[in-house]
């Protein structure tokens, strides 16, 4: 059995697609680095990433997938899995040999259809369960733990919803997040902290996560920092859920169904 082994990037997975057709060998399996090594592996090659071969094969991608296609590809990316390289890497490459991109019947892309179309479910999660806080300075705080990697997927959304108030949105799973400020965006040209900048989106990181102004297990600002009226309105929002609930009709398996135990410790009507 032959396996590749690369650096667990998208890149890595392109670059393993283009030594693939140029050492004229296709793996059987595509493994990341660190990884264990299947039991019949009696052959290895590592992949060294590379910009130029990567943006090679996806050149010849955009010529030969639709851009629907193209957004799946990256979309089930981020749902982070490991089962998710080899069916990756097998999809591209039978592309390139002319299978059809729509072809279902192929374990190879329905494997990175589902996984895409499971990605794309936990991003509109994401924007029905995310539920912010408002700071002393005015910015809005927002922390999720999502299973898939989906901020990237839904900070436009809220970037064009609240594009009037500076907030943060941070994933405590993965340690990052993302904070806007209109003032940013009105300024694009202005000099900004290092990091990673989109249309006034500072994508951070916390050195220090015993610095965090918030609980990385429930969410929760500092009393110190939360603005004066938001816990009234935390209050009043949970009061208001627990109005309207009809006890007659409580149903808790199709609620657990619609908003899965997972989100709660993040949402204020779930928290006491």
């Amino acid at each position: 059995m032959l396996v590749y082994i690369f650096d667990r990037t998208m890149d890595g997975v392109l670059t393993a697609v283009f030594d693939a057709y140029a050492l004229r060998q296709q793996p059987e399996e595509l493994v990341g680095e660190g990884d264990v090594l299947p039991m019949f592996c009696d052959a290895e090659h590592h992949v060294v990433t590379a910009d130029d071969k990567a943006g090679r094969v996806w050149r010849g991608l955009e010529k030969k997938m639709s851009k629907e296609a193209l957004r799946m590809l990256t979309v089930a990316w981020l749902s982070e899995s490991k089962e998710l390289y080899t069916p990756m890497f097998h999809y591209i490459y039978k592309v390139f040999q002319g299978t059809n991109e729509r072809d279902f019947s192929d374990p190879d892309i329905l494997y990175v259809t589902n996984t895409a179309r499971r990605v794309a479910h936990e991003q509109l999660r994401m924007k029905q369960f995310l539920r912010f806080q408002k700071a002393k300075d005015g910015t809005y705080l927002g922390v999720v733990s999502p299973d898939n990697n989906v901020l990237p997927l839904v900070i436009d959304h809220f970037q064009d919803r609240f594009n009037d108030q500076p907030f943060l949105i941070f994933d405590a799973r993965r340690k990052y997040g993302y904070y806007y400020t209109p003032a940013a965006d009105a300024h694009h040209d202005a000099p900004v902290p290092k990091g990673e900048v989109r249309r006034g989106l500072l994508r951070i990181t916390f050195e220090d996560e015993s610095s965090l102004p918030f609980s990385l297990e429930d969410g929760r600002l500092r009393d110190d920092l939360l603005s004066e009226n938001d816990q009234l309105f935390q209050d009043l929002w949970r009061t208001y859920f627990k109005a309207i609930c009809i006890r007659e009709r409580m149903n808790p398996r199709k609620q657990l169904n619609d908003m899965p135990r997972r989100y709660w410790k993040y949402m204020t009507e779930k928290q006491s």
